[in-house]
């Protein structure tokens, strides 16, 4: 589905859905059913749901060897036709040893949420090591103790690391009385058309919003109206991770 905006394109043309067909689901699911299993972890979800949505676009999937190791040295992608897309942070799916032999030698694996349901298919995969330190280490500049990310997901994590062209058979929900409140790129592009915007700025916090954030908000819109910008619109976006008090 190509969706207009009269904003930028997104990254690589055009904006990634990775959720199947309503009429396409019930066929893929038992597609899915039939197939080696990967277990996901609860953040292993999250980046299901950033990537089914089209948050990381172009990326389709969970990185294969080449896609990740460009991220990971050069913090870029490089695309078919020869054009570079900023891509900083590496986005994969771990398993170990068990998982990695049960795949066999199938060219696909369905993936399952921590609460046992069914959330999509991973096609065309290929399983690679999971160097840990070197990731650590590209994408934070040191393998100090104490980074919060390290130590809940990548060192727990399994050797190896599988990517493939992602199938999700529904959209991601979490049932959290939040669903409502997000909206995905597609969502987002038609709501800032309606308004008119001819400019969208970002704020992305983790930690609730105070007076210095206020009037950087403000400083910023300022600036953009002066500059000849009609109508900029404020995008503002918790971290989803580690949030402390205020």
């Amino acid at each position: 589905m190509s969706v207009k905006s009269s904003l930028i394109d997104p990254d690589g043309g055009s904006l990634v859905d990775l959720v199947v067909k309503e009429g396409e689901r019930d066929l893929k699911t038992r597609e899915a059913e039939s197939i080696p299993k990967v277990k996901l972890t609860k953040i292993d979800l999250e980046w299901v749901h950033v990537l089914s949505e089209g948050w990381a676009s172009p990326l389709k999937g969970f990185m294969r060897e080449d896609e990740y190791l460009q991220s990971l040295h050069f913090n870029c992608l490089r695309m078919k036709d020869g054009s570079i897309v900023n891509m900083s942070l590496p986005i994969v799916l771990a398993i170990d040893d068990d998982v990695k032999a049960s795949s066999g030698e199938s060219p696909d694996v369905a993936l399952v949420a921590p609460d046992g349901d069914l959330v999509g298919i991973l096609r065309s995969i290929e399983i690679f090591k999971h160097n840990k330190e070197e990731r650590i280490a590209r994408t934070w500049g040191t393998t100090a103790p104490g980074l919060p990310y390290v130590q809940e997901v990548i060192t727990p994590a399994g050797n190896w690391l599988i990517g493939g062209d992602l199938e999700v058979l529904k959209p991601i929900k979490y049932n959290d009385g939040l669903d409502n409140y997000r909206l995905s790129p597609q969502q987002l592009r038609k709501e800032f058309d309606r308004r008119q915007a001819d400019a969208v700025f970002a704020f992305q916090l983790r930690n609730p919003v105070h007076n210095g954030h206020a009037l950087l908000m403000n400083d910023t819109r300022k600036r953009l109206l002066e500059i000849g910008y009609k109508n900029p619109i404020l995008l503002l976006l918790s971290s989803g991770w580690f949030y402390k008090g205020g």
